[in-house]
Formats: structure tokens, C-alpha cells, sequence
């Protein structure tokens, strides 16, 4: 795996080596962070990083849901993605902005009261491949509908994208592969499906497509909104309700979405085959279109700009729209 050599920590840059932190941070011991994945294309003009704004303003979001105030806007963390892309060779890319609440070695607070720990914020980047396999894109992932709920939102704020949120991935998705399948899907505490352990979900019944409300102790993916904007530029309608677990069985497709797993079709769920076992025709259309748009060779939908081209090294570090 390639690693970018810099890491943005708190507005410069340092080593990957010296991106480290105190056993005793508030974050190690509490789980207080938030942060983003990021993806960022190879095209034709160069990387480009799929809607970069939005992630960054749902970092932002995410922050204040947990009262942090860090020293940075959405635009300074745009750029600094940017620029850490810039300086390396690399032409795709995933990105992990992360902010967290670290310690203050002078004057060291270790409770669950965080207000009195320093914020720390930092940007890294690696190569990342499919995340559900090579193979998924295409063929398709057998899931499982795990024995763990997705939380109540009066508990964890689905809105914030949090580290603490994930200790609940964690479980669903090591149950998941433990008995055999690549991933897990959450029912929420009223029963209902709400999501994977990292990824939105879509049913196709009868060429509507189908996925939780954001009411639904979902995180708002900006992959899924992505494709719901797809799809009614494509004309497809697009129907946001409740989805009992049963209806996972009687799908005529399925898929996940999200910025590692992009547009992955669900085979099977509980070993119980959905609809011809294999990628669907509207799923196939989806993912066709999609990557289209992130390579730059078609513009998104209803005029929109979802990519942030990286410039040439020698040139100004800015963004511009597709």
C-alpha cells in the first residue's frame, strides 16, 4: 500500500513517522473524534477528489455536533487536501480527515468531561483499492443481517460522523465476517434496516429504488446522495420509507454505497438469494454512470460540480470545479 510521505497536522505539514499521539489523549481512552473518507479519482486532468466540499462540511457538522471548535474552516480543509495530494505522485487516492480531542501534557485533564482537552485536526493519504474486493463491483457480496442494532439517535447522533459510532461497526462487521459473509447490515432499534457497518443501502422493487430515510439512524452519505441524484436525473424514482427486513429477501436488487465501497450489489443476504444472484440491470446502470462522473468524463447531475482537480505541481494549489 502506498502511503503519503506527509501528513497535515493543525495547518503544516509533517512526517507520517511524527503523526503520533499520547497514550492518554482523551480520543484513546473516550473515542471523542469525528472525521471523513474521502475519495480521490484518477482522470484525464489528473487526480480529482469526489465532492470534496461536502465531506468536509459534514466534518465540519460533525465537530459541532460534539461541541469541538477547531481553528479551521470547511475551505481550509479543503485545501489542505488538496495541497497534501499536490505534493505527492500519487493519482488516486483515499483521504482521512480526522478531529480529535487530544491532551494538554502541562495541564492534563483525564475524565470524560472533554471541553478541557486541546483539538486536534489532521489530514492523511493512502492508496486504497475496493474495499468489499475486486470482485464485488461486479459480482456482487453475500451479507448477513447481524444481530447487532444500529443506535438510537438520542443516544449517538447518526448526523456526526464519529469515531465513537464505529466501536458499533466494529461489531457488526466482525460478526459478519466471522460467519462467512463480507458484511453486516444494522436494523435500528425499531426494527427497520437502517444501514451496513459502513455503507447506505438501496433496494430495486419493480424499478423504484428504495433506501432508509436520513430519520433513520443513518448516516446522510454523500455517496448515497450522489446516487439518488443519479437516478432522477435518470428518471428512476426514488422512494424514501422504512424498509422491513424481509424486504432485504424479496429485492429484486440490492446495494451498498458509500465512498469505499462506491456502488457494491448484494448477492445474497442471509444465504437467501436476491433476485438473480447477481449485479442487477439498474445497479449496473447506477455504477456506470457513477464512475463516469468521478473520472471526469461526464458532468454530474442537474449541473452540479462534484469534482476538485488537483493542479499540476508548479501551479497555485486551488480548486476548481468540473
Amino acid at each position: 500500500m502506498k502511503i503519503a510521505p506527509k501528513v497535515w497536522k493543525n495547518g503544516e505539514f509533517i512526517s507520517w513517522d511524527d503523526a503520533r499521539i499520547h497514550v492518554m489523549s482523551h480520543v484513546v481512552n473516550y473515542g471523542s473524534s469525528v472525521f471523513e473518507g474521502i475519495r480521490c479519482y484518477s482522470t484525464a486532468k489528473g487526480p480529482a477528489v469526489f465532492r470534496l466540499p461536502e465531506h468536509m462540511q459534514r466534518l465540519v457538522n460533525s465537530a459541532k455536533i460534539y461541541r469541538m471548535d477547531p481553528p479551521y474552516s470547511r475551505d481550509d480543509f479543503c485545501d489542505a487536501a488538496v495541497s497534501l495530494i499536490g505534493g505527492t505522485e500519487m493519482e488516486h487516492c483515499y483521504l482521512r480527515p480526522v478531529i480529535f480531542r487530544g491532551l494538554d501534557e502541562d495541564k492534563p485533564a483525564f475524565g470524560v468531561y472533554p471541553l478541557n482537552n486541546p483539538i486536534e485536526c489532521y489530514v492523511a493519504a493512502w492508496e486504497w483499492g475496493k474495499y468489499l474486493g475486486d470482485d464485488a463491483i461486479e459480482n456482487g457480496i453475500d451479507v448477513c443481517v447481524s444481530s447487532w442494532n444500529r443506535y438510537n439517535t438520542n443516544a449517538l447522533p447518526a448526523m456526526a460522523k464519529a469515531g465513537a459510532n464505529y466501536m458499533n461497526s466494529q461489531l457488526i462487521k466482525m460478526e459478519a465476517k466471522l460467519g462467512g459473509f463480507s458484511e453486516g447490515i444494522a436494523l435500528d432499534d425499531r426494527g427497520y434496516v437502517s444501514e451496513g457497518s459502513g455503507e447506505n443501502i438501496f433496494l430495486v422493487n419493480n424499478g423504484k429504488l428504495i433506501t432508509p430515510p436520513l430519520g433513520a439512524a443513518i448516516l446522510p452519505g454523500i455517496t448515497r446522495d450522489s446516487v439518488v441524484q443519479i437516478a432522477r436525473e435518470m428518471g428512476l424514482e426514488v422512494v424514501e420509507t422504512t424498509i422491513q427486513r424481509a424486504a432485504l429477501y424479496l429485492a429484486d436488487e440490492v446495494f451498498f454505497t458509500g465512498t469505499a465501497a462506491e456502488i457494491s450489489p448484494i448477492r445474497s443476504v442471509d444465504r437467501i438469494q436476491v433476485g438473480s444472484g447477481k449485479r442487477g440491470e439498474i445497479t449496473k446502470r447506477l455504477q456506470e454512470e457513477f464512475f463516469k462522473i468521478v473520472i471526469g468524463e461526464r458532468p454530474a447531475p442537474f449541473g452540479a460540480n462534484w469534482l476538485t482537480y488537483v493542479r499540476p505541481e508548479g501551479e497555485e494549489l486551488t480548486v476548481t470545479a468540473n
